[in-house]
């Protein structure tokens, strides 16, 4: 990309759109930035360089409609709905994000991994699986590094493995992975997109720029989401934890199978020598496995991570044993599927901390999937009361609002027997008490070591 003296809009100044600044910054582009936040609220560091470089700002406040732009590049969380970004795009800016611009900007090979749940999992995993046969691999995305930090480091050879939120999906306008893979869907962000298809279709963008040389790799047990393979290009590779596939990665007999194009069957290792804990984690190991066989990664360097990998923080994690009652958290369970599999996931009875930030979506489900595990509930945020009245119309009634992490661990403490499990998994996003789910986790994890001293 030729961006020298271009006139270039970043909208938003979290982590996502300061990476894109210091990735366009340097190519002679003429930058501004825009972000809702007042003047005082920004990080004086990086206010210091914006103002060192001279880059005009928009806090608080929006373009004037006459400003004129060559291109705006989007943060994740700002939708492409906004009037002035909509006016920009009239007047002929370019519209995209932090992925899309990476993606024009790097070497190498994408894969790009979307799905309401698992996919922070899933991109790890296959990260390891990469890095364990030795090729050159980034893991990025909504995962540590951003996608744009890694771009001057790809070489022809690099894998990148992306985590790639719908919210991303939304701004991309070539987007091409080699491989692209999509986990799984349920109610989620209905804050944002209204309605499931809405949603379902903003993940589906996953694979529209995919031609018959790519590969798809998408979840058969789910309806919803294999309802939309006649509408993709690529090479379609499902993945089964319920059904044996003629092609395909499935369970046969308590075995992980690859059925290959030629239909032989190849082993990879035993579903119970994986060392994460769940259903939704072998579904997760599949399509890990479907990635990583069809990028041409060796069946031994496979089996060799699935059979050491525990999982990733934040998500049904061990945090701790007082008095033989465990400790799990699950901060980054932010809707109602993900709690439900961690609740799934745990042997024994529970007593479940939830609630948060309301991305619009209801809370029946949750409830229908206690099964008599569930003991207590400790409800904080913004959705404690829609939780509590959810949970009481469902013929629940041992719930307890308060008024923070704190209270929850100590109440749930209190309340616990030898045997049982205190899980974190709040079926709700996090932003209405912590910055992100790993700061609210970590919360949780301080609580716990309090309760050891």
């Amino acid at each position: 990309m030729n961006l020298t003296n271009k006139r270039i809009l970043i909208v938003g100044l979290g982590k996502s759109g300061t990476s894109a600044l210091d990735l366009i910054l340097p190519m002679g582009a003429i930058c501004a930035v825009q972000d809702s936040k007042s003047e005082d609220k920004i990080e004086p560091k990086l206010l210091a360089k914006l103002k060192e470089n001279n880059i005009e700002c928009f806090f608080s406040r929006v373009p004037d409609s006459s400003e004129k732009f060559d291109m705006l590049v989007l943060s994740p969380g700002v939708p492409p709905e906004l009037d002035f970004i909509k006016n920009a795009e009239q007047n002929g800016s370019e519209i995209i994000g932090e992925v899309e611009l990476a993606y024009r900007m790097s070497k190498g090979n994408f894969v790009a991994i979307t799905g309401t749940n698992g996919k922070t999992t899933t991109t790890t995993l296959v990260g390891e699986i990469f890095k364990n046969d030795n090729k050159d691999t980034f893991v990025v995305g909504n995962i540590g590094r951003t996608v744009t930090s890694i771009v001057h480091e790809t070489k022809d050879e690099s894998w990148i493995i992306t985590e790639t939120s719908s919210f991303q999906l939304e701004t991309i306008r070539g987007f091409k992975p080699r491989i692209s893979a999509f986990l799984n869907i349920s109610p989620d962000h209905l804050d944002r997109y209204h309605n499931m298809q809405n949603y379902i279709n903003s993940k589906a963008r996953i694979f529209e720029y995919q031609d018959e040389n790519d590969y798809f790799v998408v979840n058969y047990d789910d309806k919803q989401v294999y309802e939309i393979v006649p509408n993709c290009k690529a090479k379609v590779v499902p993945f089964s934890r319920l059904s044996e596939l003629d092609f395909g990665v499935f369970v046969k007999d308590n075995e992980i199978t690859i059925a290959d194009v030629s239909g032989s069957l190849i082993s990879v290792c035993r579903a119970d020598e994986l060392v994460m804990l769940g259903t939704h984690n072998l579904e997760n190991a599949l399509a890990s496995i479907a990635i990583a066989y069809f990028a041409g990664i060796s069946i031994s360097a496979i089996a060799k991570t699935l059979k050491t990998f525990s999982g990733v923080e934040h998500r049904v994690e061990f945090c701790g044993e007082i008095n033989g009652v465990k400790f799990v958290n699950d901060s980054k369970g932010t809707n109602v599927d993900s709690s439900k599999r961690a609740i799934e996931a745990i042997n024994g009875s529970i007593i479940l901390i939830a609630g948060g930030y309301d991305k619009k979506v209801e809370f029946d489900e949750l409830f229908d999937a206690f099964s008599g595990k569930v003991k207590h509930v400790m409800l904080i945020g913004t959705t404690a009361i829609q939780l509590k009245e959810t949970a009481e119309r469902k013929g629940f009634y041992d719930n307890i609002i308060l008024k923070d992490m704190e209270e929850c661990v100590q109440k749930a403490f209190e309340l616990a027997e030898p045997g049982d499990t205190i899980l974190l998994s709040p079926a709700c996003a996090s932003q209405d008490m912590y910055l992100n789910f790993e700061e609210r986790g970590a919360h949780f994890k301080s609580c716990v070591k309090k309760l050891e001293k």
